[in-house]
């Protein structure tokens, strides 16, 4: 079973995201902000992770890139979900190192079609190294 991270400090959005990870059939596991996540990190391994760009303490880009430079996450696909949604806010995401950017409110389907594609990618991946 895939392990996700939500990190997401507003419980409405936390509560959203779970429901969606939910019908996919995901362990999940949540953090409110950056800090409880790079813990969580250091004691689990995620295939997966949906970070909160605007956190408490520590926000999400300096969290992923933290994460990222953990053993064993280099690879690991970090989907930023954020209200961040003016001109240029995507490119500076993207650039910081997240993989994926998804604003809010979120799109449901394009949210589902969008994790679906990344197992999918890494299924293959995998197995043409095969």
């Amino acid at each position: 079973m895939m392990k996700v991270l939500i990190v997401e400090d507003d419980p409405i959005n936390m509560k959203l995201i779970i429901e969606i990870l939910d019908s996919l059939d995901f362990m999940i596991q949540t953090a409110t902000n950056g800090f409880e996540a790079l813990a969580m990190a250091d004691k689990d391994l995620y295939n997966l992770i949906l970070m909160d760009i605007e956190l408490p303490g520590l926000d999400g880009i300096e969290t992923a890139q933290r994460i990222k430079n953990k053993p064993g996450y280099n690879k690991t696909p970090i989907i930023a979900v954020t209200a961040f949604a003016m001109k240029g806010d995507r490119e500076k995401i993207l650039d910081a190192g997240l993989d994926y950017y998804v604003s809010k409110p979120i799109h449901v389907a394009d949210f589902i079609k969008l994790i679906s594609d990344i197992f999918k990618r890494r299924n293959n991946e995998s197995e043409s190294k095969r």
